[in-house]
Protein backbone atom coordinates (compact mmCIF):
# COMPACT_ATOMS: atom_id res chain seq x y z
CA UNK A 1 0.00 0.00 0.00
CA UNK A 2 2.97 2.31 1.05
CA UNK A 3 4.42 1.52 -2.28
CA UNK A 4 1.54 2.46 -4.22
CA UNK A 5 0.74 5.95 -2.17
CA UNK A 6 4.43 6.78 -2.71
CA UNK A 7 4.05 5.88 -6.73
CA UNK A 8 2.05 9.44 -6.94
CA UNK A 9 5.14 11.51 -6.39
CA UNK A 10 6.72 9.61 -9.60
CA UNK A 11 3.24 10.02 -11.15
CA UNK A 12 3.66 13.62 -11.12
CA UNK A 13 7.04 13.77 -12.34
CA UNK A 14 5.67 11.65 -15.63
CA UNK A 15 3.06 14.01 -16.12
CA UNK A 16 5.63 16.62 -15.78
CA UNK A 17 7.80 15.40 -18.47
CA UNK A 18 5.27 14.28 -20.55
CA UNK A 19 3.63 18.03 -20.66
CA UNK A 20 7.34 18.98 -20.90
CA UNK A 21 7.24 16.74 -24.44
CA UNK A 22 4.08 18.28 -25.42
CA UNK A 23 5.68 22.11 -25.07
CA UNK A 24 8.59 20.89 -26.77
CA UNK A 25 7.15 19.70 -30.03
CA UNK A 26 4.13 22.04 -30.02
CA UNK A 27 7.16 25.11 -30.45
CA UNK A 28 9.10 22.61 -32.86
CA UNK A 29 5.88 22.46 -34.65
CA UNK A 30 5.50 26.18 -34.64
CA UNK A 31 8.27 27.46 -35.56
CA UNK A 32 8.35 24.71 -39.09
CA UNK A 33 5.05 25.87 -39.99
CA UNK A 34 5.84 29.40 -39.97
CA UNK A 35 8.68 28.66 -41.87
CA UNK A 36 6.90 26.62 -44.53
CA UNK A 37 3.90 29.11 -44.76
CA UNK A 38 7.09 32.00 -45.12
CA UNK A 39 8.30 29.83 -47.88
CA UNK A 40 4.84 29.26 -49.71
CA UNK A 41 4.14 33.07 -49.13
CA UNK A 42 8.23 34.09 -50.84
CA UNK A 43 7.40 32.26 -54.02
CA UNK A 44 4.01 32.79 -54.22
CA UNK A 45 4.66 36.47 -53.93
CA UNK A 46 7.85 36.03 -56.53
CA UNK A 47 5.94 35.14 -58.75
CA UNK A 48 3.11 37.46 -58.47
CA UNK A 49 5.33 40.02 -59.17
CA UNK A 50 7.32 38.43 -62.25
CA UNK A 51 3.36 38.97 -64.23
CA UNK A 52 2.85 42.34 -62.71
CA UNK A 53 5.92 43.44 -64.33
CA UNK A 54 5.86 41.44 -67.46
CA UNK A 55 2.00 42.86 -68.54
CA UNK A 56 2.92 42.59 -72.02
CA UNK A 57 4.62 39.06 -72.10
CA UNK A 58 2.95 36.24 -74.24
CA UNK A 59 0.63 33.96 -72.48
CA UNK A 60 3.40 30.80 -72.66
CA UNK A 61 5.65 33.27 -71.10
CA UNK A 62 3.13 34.00 -68.32
CA UNK A 63 2.25 29.93 -68.28
CA UNK A 64 5.74 28.99 -67.80
CA UNK A 65 5.88 31.37 -64.32
CA UNK A 66 2.81 29.41 -63.56
CA UNK A 67 4.24 26.17 -64.16
CA UNK A 68 7.89 27.79 -61.91
CA UNK A 69 5.45 28.64 -59.42
CA UNK A 70 3.69 24.92 -59.39
CA UNK A 71 7.01 23.42 -59.41
CA UNK A 72 8.39 25.04 -56.47
CA UNK A 73 4.99 24.83 -54.48
CA UNK A 74 5.19 21.00 -55.53
CA UNK A 75 8.83 20.99 -53.71
CA UNK A 76 8.27 23.14 -50.86
CA UNK A 77 4.67 20.81 -50.46
CA UNK A 78 3.48 22.83 -47.60
CA UNK A 79 0.10 20.87 -46.89
CA UNK A 80 2.01 17.74 -46.24
CA UNK A 81 4.33 19.85 -44.78
CA UNK A 82 2.13 21.22 -42.37
CA UNK A 83 0.09 18.27 -42.10
CA UNK A 84 3.33 15.87 -40.59
CA UNK A 85 3.54 18.47 -38.20
CA UNK A 86 0.41 19.05 -36.62
CA UNK A 87 0.08 14.72 -37.07
CA UNK A 88 3.39 14.31 -35.26
CA UNK A 89 1.81 17.13 -32.38
CA UNK A 90 -1.75 15.52 -31.88
CA UNK A 91 0.24 12.29 -31.43
CA UNK A 92 1.72 13.49 -28.25
CA UNK A 93 -0.90 15.20 -26.98
CA UNK A 94 -3.23 11.74 -27.69
CA UNK A 95 -0.62 10.19 -25.23
CA UNK A 96 -0.71 13.13 -22.62
CA UNK A 97 -4.09 13.11 -22.27
CA UNK A 98 -4.20 8.95 -21.09
CA UNK A 99 -1.23 9.92 -19.11
CA UNK A 100 -3.32 12.23 -17.25
CA UNK A 101 -6.45 9.80 -17.38
CA UNK A 102 -4.55 7.08 -15.64
CA UNK A 103 -2.33 8.85 -13.42
CA UNK A 104 -4.72 11.42 -12.00
CA UNK A 105 -8.36 10.94 -10.74
CA UNK A 106 -10.62 13.33 -11.38
CA UNK A 107 -13.48 12.16 -8.84
CA UNK A 108 -12.06 13.86 -6.39
CA UNK A 109 -15.01 12.69 -3.75
CA UNK A 110 -13.24 9.59 -3.05
CA UNK A 111 -11.41 10.96 -0.70
CA UNK A 112 -14.43 12.72 1.44
CA UNK A 113 -15.14 11.19 4.44
CA UNK A 114 -17.99 12.02 6.87
CA UNK A 115 -16.76 13.24 9.68
CA UNK A 116 -19.17 15.50 12.08
CA UNK A 117 -18.23 18.85 12.83
CA UNK A 118 -19.75 21.60 14.80
CA UNK A 119 -21.28 24.07 12.42
CA UNK A 120 -20.79 27.04 14.65
CA UNK A 121 -17.80 27.02 14.40
CA UNK A 122 -17.44 26.30 11.08
CA UNK A 123 -19.11 29.36 10.08
CA UNK A 124 -17.09 31.80 12.77
CA UNK A 125 -13.82 30.00 11.04
CA UNK A 126 -15.39 31.19 7.51
CA UNK A 127 -16.77 34.14 8.85
CA UNK A 128 -13.20 35.24 10.87
CA UNK A 129 -11.34 34.39 7.27
CA UNK A 130 -13.77 36.83 5.56
CA UNK A 131 -12.51 39.45 7.75
CA UNK A 132 -9.43 38.87 8.19
CA UNK A 133 -8.70 39.17 4.50
CA UNK A 134 -10.43 42.53 4.51
CA UNK A 135 -13.41 41.23 2.87
CA UNK A 136 -16.08 43.06 5.61
CA UNK A 137 -19.16 43.06 3.51
CA UNK A 138 -18.94 39.69 2.71
CA UNK A 139 -18.03 38.57 6.06
CA UNK A 140 -21.16 40.84 7.08
CA UNK A 141 -23.30 38.62 4.41
CA UNK A 142 -22.06 35.61 5.17
CA UNK A 143 -23.19 36.10 9.29
CA UNK A 144 -26.73 37.80 8.64
CA UNK A 145 -27.35 35.11 6.01
CA UNK A 146 -25.68 31.83 8.78
CA UNK A 147 -27.44 33.78 11.38
CA UNK A 148 -24.52 33.12 13.29
CA UNK A 149 -24.86 35.44 16.55
CA UNK A 150 -21.10 35.36 18.10
CA UNK A 151 -19.27 35.37 14.65
CA UNK A 152 -20.38 39.23 14.01
CA UNK A 153 -17.36 40.00 17.31
CA UNK A 154 -15.27 38.72 15.26
CA UNK A 155 -15.23 41.67 12.95
CA UNK A 156 -13.67 44.40 15.22
CA UNK A 157 -10.85 43.81 15.92
CA UNK A 158 -9.81 43.18 12.02
CA UNK A 159 -11.95 46.28 11.00
CA UNK A 160 -9.77 48.46 13.21
CA UNK A 161 -6.66 46.44 11.73
CA UNK A 162 -7.56 47.36 8.31
CA UNK A 163 -7.92 50.52 9.09
CA UNK A 164 -4.70 51.31 9.79
CA UNK A 165 -3.41 49.28 6.92
CA UNK A 166 -5.33 51.73 4.78
CA UNK A 167 -4.40 54.72 6.32
CA UNK A 168 -0.39 53.50 6.17
CA UNK A 169 -0.77 52.45 2.64
CA UNK A 170 -1.66 56.14 2.12
CA UNK A 171 0.85 56.93 3.81
CA UNK A 172 -0.92 58.15 6.80
CA UNK A 173 1.23 56.91 9.81
CA UNK A 174 -0.21 58.30 13.02
CA UNK A 175 -2.98 55.74 12.81
CA UNK A 176 -0.30 53.12 13.03
CA UNK A 177 1.91 54.95 15.42
CA UNK A 178 -0.56 55.30 17.84
CA UNK A 179 -1.77 51.66 17.76
CA UNK A 180 2.09 50.97 18.61
CA UNK A 181 2.18 53.22 21.33
CA UNK A 182 -0.63 51.78 22.96
CA UNK A 183 0.77 48.22 23.01
CA UNK A 184 4.41 49.24 23.23
CA UNK A 185 4.92 46.86 26.56
CA UNK A 186 3.27 44.06 24.82
CA UNK A 187 5.44 44.84 21.46
CA UNK A 188 8.14 45.32 23.70
CA UNK A 189 8.08 42.28 26.00
CA UNK A 190 8.16 40.38 21.91
CA UNK A 191 11.48 42.04 21.09
CA UNK A 192 9.25 44.01 18.55
CA UNK A 193 10.81 46.50 16.73
CA UNK A 194 7.82 48.07 14.72
CA UNK A 195 7.61 50.99 16.63
CA UNK A 196 10.84 52.19 15.80
CA UNK A 197 10.14 51.29 11.51
CA UNK A 198 7.09 53.58 11.55
CA UNK A 199 9.22 56.48 13.10
CA UNK A 200 11.55 55.87 10.80
CA UNK A 201 9.65 56.19 7.79
CA UNK A 202 7.36 59.39 9.32
CA UNK A 203 11.29 61.16 9.76
CA UNK A 204 12.20 60.32 6.48
CA UNK A 205 8.66 61.72 4.86
CA UNK A 206 8.59 64.63 7.39
CA UNK A 207 12.18 65.08 5.87
CA UNK A 208 11.06 64.75 2.38
CA UNK A 209 7.49 67.23 2.58
CA UNK A 210 8.40 70.01 5.55
CA UNK A 211 12.26 70.24 5.28
CA UNK A 212 15.47 69.62 7.57
CA UNK A 213 14.12 71.98 10.49
CA UNK A 214 10.71 69.97 10.94
CA UNK A 215 12.42 66.50 10.34
CA UNK A 216 15.16 67.57 13.28
CA UNK A 217 12.44 68.57 15.86
CA UNK A 218 10.37 65.49 14.99
CA UNK A 219 13.58 63.26 16.18
CA UNK A 220 14.11 64.42 19.06
CA UNK A 221 11.27 63.66 19.90
CA UNK A 222 10.49 60.30 18.60
CA UNK A 223 13.62 58.84 18.36
CA UNK A 224 15.22 59.08 22.16
CA UNK A 225 13.31 56.06 23.47
CA UNK A 226 14.94 53.94 20.83
CA UNK A 227 18.36 55.36 21.50
CA UNK A 228 19.69 52.08 22.96
CA UNK A 229 18.57 49.05 20.37
CA UNK A 230 18.88 51.66 17.30
CA UNK A 231 21.58 53.65 17.69
CA UNK A 232 23.20 52.96 14.53
CA UNK A 233 19.71 53.28 12.56
CA UNK A 234 19.41 56.47 14.47
CA UNK A 235 22.68 58.31 13.38
CA UNK A 236 22.14 57.28 9.73
CA UNK A 237 19.15 59.56 9.39
CA UNK A 238 20.57 62.20 10.82
CA UNK A 239 23.47 62.17 8.33
CA UNK A 240 20.15 61.87 6.16
CA UNK A 241 19.51 66.03 7.17
CA UNK A 242 22.68 66.71 5.57
CA UNK A 243 20.92 65.69 1.83
CA UNK A 244 17.71 67.29 2.54
CA UNK A 245 15.63 68.07 -1.05
CA UNK A 246 18.27 65.73 -2.61
CA UNK A 247 17.60 62.32 -0.44
CA UNK A 248 17.27 60.55 -4.04
CA UNK A 249 20.96 61.34 -4.55
CA UNK A 250 22.39 60.49 -1.21
CA UNK A 251 24.27 57.61 0.18
CA UNK A 252 20.67 56.73 2.03
CA UNK A 253 18.43 56.81 -1.10
CA UNK A 254 17.51 53.05 -0.03
CA UNK A 255 15.39 54.63 2.42
CA UNK A 256 13.11 56.05 -0.23
CA UNK A 257 12.47 52.53 -1.47
CA UNK A 258 8.27 51.54 -1.58
CA UNK A 259 9.72 47.78 -0.17
CA UNK A 260 10.36 49.77 3.20
CA UNK A 261 6.24 50.65 3.27
CA UNK A 262 5.49 47.09 2.39
CA UNK A 263 7.43 45.51 4.78
CA UNK A 264 6.30 47.94 7.50
CA UNK A 265 2.42 47.03 6.32
CA UNK A 266 3.31 43.24 6.33
CA UNK A 267 4.71 43.74 10.18
CA UNK A 268 2.12 45.83 11.60
CA UNK A 269 -0.06 43.05 9.95
CA UNK A 270 1.99 40.04 12.02
CA UNK A 271 1.98 41.94 14.93
CA UNK A 272 -1.84 42.83 15.23
CA UNK A 273 -2.55 39.31 14.53
CA UNK A 274 -0.40 38.08 17.08
CA UNK A 275 -2.05 40.24 19.51
CA UNK A 276 -4.89 39.63 19.08
CA UNK A 277 -4.01 35.43 19.67
CA UNK A 278 -4.25 34.61 15.94
CA UNK A 279 -2.06 33.41 13.40
CA UNK A 280 -0.83 35.64 10.34
CA UNK A 281 -1.60 32.95 7.83
CA UNK A 282 -6.24 32.46 8.14
CA UNK A 283 -6.38 28.76 9.64
CA UNK A 284 -8.99 28.04 6.54
CA UNK A 285 -6.78 29.15 3.77
CA UNK A 286 -4.09 26.98 5.74
CA UNK A 287 -6.11 24.10 5.45
CA UNK A 288 -7.63 24.24 2.19
CA UNK A 289 -4.02 23.98 0.70
CA UNK A 290 -2.72 21.18 3.16
CA UNK A 291 -5.81 19.63 2.44
CA UNK A 292 -4.86 20.20 -1.49
CA UNK A 293 -1.49 19.31 -1.47
CA UNK A 294 -2.80 15.61 0.20
CA UNK A 295 -5.76 15.00 -1.74
CA UNK A 296 -3.78 12.90 -4.53
CA UNK A 297 -2.36 10.60 -1.53
CA UNK A 298 -5.68 10.49 0.16
CA UNK A 299 -7.27 9.41 -3.50
CA UNK A 300 -4.61 6.99 -3.87
CA UNK A 301 -5.35 5.59 -0.55
CA UNK A 302 -9.16 5.95 -1.16
CA UNK A 303 -8.63 3.81 -4.46
CA UNK A 304 -6.01 0.95 -3.00
CA UNK A 305 -7.87 0.19 -0.03
CA UNK A 306 -11.49 0.02 -2.05
CA UNK A 307 -10.77 -3.66 -4.02
CA UNK A 308 -9.50 -4.84 0.03
CA UNK A 309 -12.98 -4.05 1.35
CA UNK A 310 -11.56 -1.83 3.51
CA UNK A 311 -14.02 1.27 4.92
CA UNK A 312 -12.22 4.47 4.25
CA UNK A 313 -14.81 6.45 5.74
CA UNK A 314 -14.59 4.35 8.90
CA UNK A 315 -10.85 5.16 9.57
CA UNK A 316 -10.31 6.53 12.55
CA UNK A 317 -5.94 7.07 11.62
CA UNK A 318 -4.28 7.25 8.49
CA UNK A 319 -2.41 4.41 7.83
CA UNK A 320 0.61 6.28 6.54
CA UNK A 321 2.04 9.60 7.53
CA UNK A 322 1.50 11.91 4.51
CA UNK A 323 3.99 14.24 3.47
CA UNK A 324 2.90 18.19 3.47
CA UNK A 325 5.57 20.92 2.46
CA UNK A 326 7.80 22.22 5.13
CA UNK A 327 5.11 25.53 4.69
CA UNK A 328 3.24 23.48 7.15
CA UNK A 329 5.21 21.93 9.57
CA UNK A 330 4.17 24.34 12.52
CA UNK A 331 4.14 21.93 15.43
CA UNK A 332 5.27 23.93 18.35
CA UNK A 333 3.16 21.33 20.70
CA UNK A 334 3.90 17.43 20.00
CA UNK A 335 1.56 14.57 20.62
CA UNK A 336 2.78 11.36 20.16
CA UNK A 337 0.93 9.42 17.20
CA UNK A 338 1.25 6.08 19.29
CA UNK A 339 0.07 7.19 22.60
CA UNK A 340 -2.03 10.11 21.61
CA UNK A 341 -0.80 12.01 24.64
CA UNK A 342 0.77 15.19 24.58
CA UNK A 343 4.42 15.51 25.23
CA UNK A 344 5.57 17.14 28.45
CA UNK A 345 9.26 17.99 30.22
CA UNK A 346 9.09 14.51 31.70
CA UNK A 347 7.85 12.78 28.24
CA UNK A 348 9.83 14.79 25.63
CA UNK A 349 9.46 13.64 21.69
CA UNK A 350 12.35 11.72 20.52
CA UNK A 351 13.66 11.44 17.08
CA UNK A 352 14.37 7.76 16.00
CA UNK A 353 17.05 7.43 12.79
CA UNK A 354 14.50 6.86 10.36
CA UNK A 355 12.88 10.39 10.99
CA UNK A 356 10.07 9.48 12.44
CA UNK A 357 9.05 11.25 15.80
CA UNK A 358 7.59 9.14 19.19
CA UNK A 359 7.48 10.72 23.01
CA UNK A 360 9.96 8.95 25.30
CA UNK A 361 7.23 6.92 27.37
CA UNK A 362 6.38 5.11 23.93
CA UNK A 363 9.76 4.01 22.65
CA UNK A 364 10.75 2.87 26.04
CA UNK A 365 7.77 0.52 25.73
CA UNK A 366 8.32 -0.43 22.76
CA UNK A 367 12.36 -0.90 23.53
CA UNK A 368 11.77 -3.04 26.84
CA UNK A 369 15.10 -2.01 27.51
CA UNK A 370 18.36 0.89 26.74
CA UNK A 371 19.88 -1.58 24.27
CA UNK A 372 16.88 -4.26 23.04
CA UNK A 373 16.46 -3.60 19.21
CA UNK A 374 12.73 -2.86 18.50
CA UNK A 375 11.11 -1.93 14.70
CA UNK A 376 9.87 1.54 14.32
CA UNK A 377 5.76 1.49 13.67
CA UNK A 378 6.10 3.79 11.16
CA UNK A 379 8.46 2.39 8.80
CA UNK A 380 10.44 -1.61 8.52
CA UNK A 381 13.68 0.10 10.16
CA UNK A 382 15.03 -0.71 13.65
CA UNK A 383 16.68 0.97 16.13
CA UNK A 384 17.40 1.19 19.99
CA UNK A 385 16.72 3.60 22.60
CA UNK A 386 19.95 4.88 22.50
CA UNK A 387 19.98 5.76 19.39
CA UNK A 388 17.15 7.83 19.72
CA UNK A 389 17.48 11.79 20.04
CA UNK A 390 15.34 14.33 22.36
CA UNK A 391 14.21 16.95 20.03
CA UNK A 392 13.13 20.70 21.62
CA UNK A 393 10.56 22.62 19.78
Amino acid sequence: MTAQLLGSKMDLASIQEAFDRVAKKQKVSYTKTQDVIEKTLQVVEAAAKQLNEAAEWSPEARKAVLTELQTRLTEIAPTSQIGASQKEVTLVVSKYGKLLDKSLNPDIAKAYRDVEFDSHLINEIIAQHFYRQGLFDLGDCFVNETQEPNAAALKTPFYEMYQNLEHLRAKDLEPALMWARKHREALDAKGSSLEFKLHQLQFVHVLRTKGRKEALEYAKISFTTFAMEHMAEIQRLMACLLWANRLEFSPYKDLLSPSHWDSVALEFTRECCNLLGQAYESPLHVTLSAGTQALSSLLKLATVMAPKKQEWAALKQMPLEIELENAFHFHSIFACPVSREQSTAENPPMLMPCGHVLCKQSIQKLAKGNARTFKCPYCPLETTFTQCQQLYF
